[in-house]
């Protein structure tokens, strides 16, 4: 009698394992698809927010139930004429200016100016006490509803906003993204351990006014 009810849990746990199993792998693809995503950083236009092979965590949710706000570290399906790639490819970089923001480079500080405001970018990239400018020429544009002006932190190592302005011959519908081909938004650094952070908002974008 003991041994019969001994066996029936064993058995019943075998039986159940695939189930489990099943469910464990269908919420970890739901959580991939529609929640949470990891990405690793290939190139070098984040520095030194984010390094080459750093792995970012991206939150897919927050942009259905909201737009992306000015300092927010974004993962985005690049157009085809930012990657050349007709298969689509992700690109990250910060979010400078959004629907209907005019933006200008630069002021006597040599700073970018948001909606008359002046912003200090202290997460641009440095090295041996010499710092990228904020932008390698002069422009001013007005970013058009539903899409976004993006800029690397690696302001001159990256393919972005600024670079595409001028390729395109100042057209800003080709030099912005439109905020549905946004993945979501990079919250923190998880690796390498040693570099994890958060990916927060720097507090000198709270004083940009609205357009």
């Amino acid at each position: 009698m003991i041994d019969e009810q001994t066996d029936k849990p064993r058995s019943s746990f075998w039986k159940e394992l695939p189930i489990l199993l099943g469910v464990a792998i269908l919420v970890a693809v739901l959580v991939r698809a529609f929640v949470l995503q990891t990405f690793f950083i290939p190139s070098p236009s984040m520095e030194n927010t984010l390094k080459i092979d750093d792995r970012v965590l991206v939150n897919k949710l927050v942009y259905d139930f909201r737009s992306p706000h000015r300092g927010e570290v974004i993962v985005f399906k690049a157009p085809i004429e930012w990657s050349g790639n007709p298969d689509g490819e992700d690109f990250i970089k910060r979010v400078i200016g959004v629907g209907g923001d005019h933006v200008v480079c630069c002021d006597e500080q040599e700073r970018l100016v948001i909606n008359g405001r002046s912003l200090d970018e202290p997460y641009i990239f440095s090295m041996d006490g010499i710092r990228d400018k904020p932008a390698d020429q002069e422009f001013d544009i007005t970013v058009p509803k539903g899409r976004l002006w993006v800029m690397g932190d690696h302001r001159s190592a990256s393919g972005d906003s600024l670079e595409h302005w001028q390729q395109s011959g100042q057209n800003i519908t080709e030099a912005t993204i439109p905020e549905d081909e946004v993945v979501g938004r990079a919250f923190t650094v998880f690796w390498p351990v040693n570099r994890a952070t958060w990916l927060t908002v720097p507090d000198q974008f709270d004083g940009i006014p609205k357009p």
